[in-house]
Formats: C-alpha cells, sequence, structure tokens
C-alpha cells in the first residue's frame, strides 16, 4: 500500500475512533445527568427502608447499568490513547482496523461491567446494612474513613505500580501484549481493562465517600484518573494523592 493511501486510511480511521468515543461519552453523560434511569423519589431521597426494599432483581439491573455507564463515561477518555494506537498498528498490520479496535474496546468496556456488577452487590450490601444515604453515599464515618485510608495506601503498592505503568503507556503494553485478530483484539481489551481496574479499583470505591448521585464528585474522580494517566508527571500526581487520602481519612475517623 502506497505511504499516502496508508497514512490517509490512519487518519480517516483516528476521526472515526475518536468521533465515536465521543458520541459514546456524550451519552454516557447524558444519561447520568438525566438521572441514570432512577424515579425521580429516588433522586429528591427518600427513606433508606424503601430503598432497602427497592432491591429486586429488576432494582439490581437498573443499579448495575448505572455503574457500567458510569465507568464508561469516567474510564473512556484514559483509554482513548490506547485505543488509537491499536487501531493506527492494527492498521498497518493487517488492513481493516475498526472491526478489531471496536472488539478491543467491548472487550475494555467488559471488564469495566463485571467490575459494575461487583460494585453494585457492595452498594446493595452497604443498603442492607443502611449505610447508605439517599444520595448513595456511605452514612458511617468510619467506613468513609477507612475507604479514604485504603485507597491512599494502595496507591504506593507495588501491584499499583505495575497497572499504572502499563496504563500509562501504550506502546509498553503493545510491546508485551499484542495479539493477532479479532479475537486477539477483544483479549486484549479485557486484559488492558484487567490492568485498568487493577490501577483504580479502590478510587472508584471513593464514589461511595463522595456519593453516586453527586456528578461533581463522579466528574472529579475521573478528572484525576485522566491525570494520573496520561500527565507527564501523572505517577507522582498520583502518590502525592495517596498521601493526602491518608491525611483526609486520618481527619475524619478522628473527628468522629
Amino acid at each position: 500500500m502506497p505511504p499516502s493511501t496508508l497514512d490517509a486510511l490512519l487518519r480517516r480511521d483516528r476521526v472515526i475512533v475518536v468521533a465515536a468515543l465521543a458520541a459514546l461519552l456524550a451519552a454516557a453523560w447524558l444519561y447520568l445527568l438525566a438521572g441514570a434511569g432512577m424515579p425521580s423519589d429516588h433522586m429528591e431521597g427518600m427513606a433508606m427502608a424503601r430503598m432497602r426494599a427497592q432491591w429486586s432483581p429488576g432494582y439490581f439491573a437498573l443499579m448495575a447499568a448505572m455503574w457500567a455507564v458510569m465507568m464508561a463515561a469516567m474510564m473512556l477518555p484514559s483509554a482513548t490513547p490506547m485505543i488509537l494506537v491499536h487501531a493506527s498498528i492494527y492498521r498497518r498490520r493487517a488492513g481493516a482496523a475498526l472491526q478489531a479496535t471496536l472488539l478491543f474496546a467491548l472487550g475494555y468496556l467488559a471488564v469495566w461491567f463485571a467490575f459494575s456488577l461487583a460494585a453494585t452487590a457492595a452498594q446493595w450490601a452497604l443498603a442492607e446494612a443502611a449505610l447508605l444515604s439517599p444520595a448513595l453515599a456511605t452514612s458511617s464515618k468510619a467506613l468513609a474513613g477507612a475507604l479514604l485510608i485504603a485507597a491512599g495506601v494502595y496507591q504506593w503498592t507495588p501491584l499499583k505500580e505495575t497497572c499504572l505503568r502499563r496504563c500509562r503507556s501504550p506502546l509498553d503494553f503493545v510491546m508485551f501484549y499484542w495479539r493477532e485478530g479479532a479475537l486477539g483484539s477483544f483479549l486484549m481489551g479485557l486484559r488492558h481493562g484487567a490492568f485498568c481496574v487493577g490501577c483504580c479499583w479502590l478510587v472508584m470505591a471513593l464514589l461511595f465517600v463522595g456519593g453516586l448521585m453527586n456528578l461533581l464528585w463522579v466528574a472529579g474522580i475521573a478528572a484525576f484518573v485522566l491525570v494520573e494517566k496520561l500527565a507527564p508527571a501523572g505517577h507522582w500526581i498520583g502518590r502525592a494523592a495517596g498521601l493526602l487520602l491518608i491525611a483526609w481519612g486520618a481527619v475524619a475517623l478522628v473527628r468522629m
């Protein structure tokens, strides 16, 4: 293929991928802004007893959908460089890239969907224990402080470091984990999603501190994840944030 033709195809692929991701992100944030499909009385605040009574299979599915959309809204921006690198390399190696890149993105989101199911189960357990406010934040200062400290300590662990390194360097990820074909792309997406969950799962648990219905808190965590993964000093920003979280959690426990 002539270099000029390849360059044109790469530019076209990049435009299509970026446009598709932008549309998906816009839809996800609009869904969250519209209340994530929850009834208006939930948005206005209701008794905890009624919240517990709502945990039917249908309500679990509604909450899981909310978590899944929220994870897509929060994580896709930081995954965009990896998705674009996949599309570019696949185009150079195998020609048609868009279908394989779609499968990569679906694999990535599948891992976060699995995380969403676990998070929904945790939300259910907290609701049954009467530890959630109407804004879906923990009502326990002890639990909030413990989550803040745990998230802060995790920022300094080797597991966090390993996962963050894979998330911060798309080329490094490709060198170690590239797989050919459509199935290979899906499996690569699963692996990259697993690294991202390993990097961010305790940060996402802080949604129970600020509240799932607090979209400013949601956006703030999403912005932190984006900076930690993409900024040149993101590694050190994450570690500094860890110290702040530990201090915040300690203050919360002292003030109980």
